[in-house]
């Protein structure tokens, strides 16, 4: 049986990634974050996937929930893919222990 993708399904996803994330940066340093390049590469892919999983709600969805920072959340993704090697990891690192912790909260509501 295929899954339904709808905004259900996609949000689903896009908690797990964001679970995920905080699960494995806990306790995490910047430094050790910045010396950990396997650290770096899948965490930067789950913000990649946040990102894609995002621009699949529907507006609808984004409207009701315009309190989660949606453009921010594709421009990072830009950001990561297109200039993969000159991405500043202090900001990749502040992302993911204060702004992921607080769109999970968000998306829990």
């Amino acid at each position: 049986m295929d899954n339904i993708k709808n905004d259900s399904y996609y949000v689903a996803k896009i908690v797990n990634d964001l679970d995920f994330i905080i699960t494995h940066m806990t306790s995490v340093s910047l430094a050790e974050f910045s010396r950990n390049e396997i650290l770096q590469d899948s965490m930067m892919f789950r913000l990649i996937q946040i990102s894609e999983n995002a621009k699949k709600l529907t507006e609808t969805y984004k409207m009701q929930r315009s309190e989660i920072p949606w453009t921010d959340i594709y421009g990072l993704r830009n950001k990561i893919v297109h200039e993969y090697g000159r991405v500043d990891l202090g900001i990749v690192y502040d992302t993911l222990v204060n702004d992921i912790p607080e769109l999970r909260n968000l998306l829990q509501k």
